[in-house]
């Protein structure tokens, strides 16, 4: 592996955010600066934390710690798609895709974190 854009769990984070992206552009204006800033950032957040981590593999606890931290903002993404769907912002079926993507992207993690070894 040669880049941190090999890693499947970096591609389904960006795969992630940029679903999340594109469909908070129907949201209503007025969550401009609260919800669809706190979900888009939390969802780039994943991408970039596994990007950097990779970074950091021959570290092994800066790798794990930063996958810890893209599993952390995964978890907020989670967080704000249960608001989104309370809010009414997305239907149960696009809440269900986005919600199943987002935990597969958290098993992905946690096999990284489990054998970090495995990405020296």
């Amino acid at each position: 592996m040669s880049s941190f854009r090999d890693l499947i769990a970096y591609k389904k984070a960006f795969s992630l955010s940029m679903e999340i992206f594109f469909i908070t552009k129907g949201f209503p204006r007025e969550e401009t600066y609260s919800l669809i800033d706190q979900i888009r950032r939390s969802s780039r957040s994943v991408f970039a934390s596994i990007a950097e981590a990779y970074k950091k593999r021959k570290y092994p606890n800066h790798f794990v710690s930063k996958l810890i931290d893209a599993d952390m903002e995964n978890g907020e993404t989670q967080a704000w798609l249960d608001a989104s769907l309370a809010c009414e912002y997305i239907n149960a079926e696009t809440y269900s895709l986005l919600n199943k993507q987002s935990e597969e992207v958290s098993y992905l993690l946690i096999y990284m974190i489990n054998n970090h070894e495995k990405f020296k």
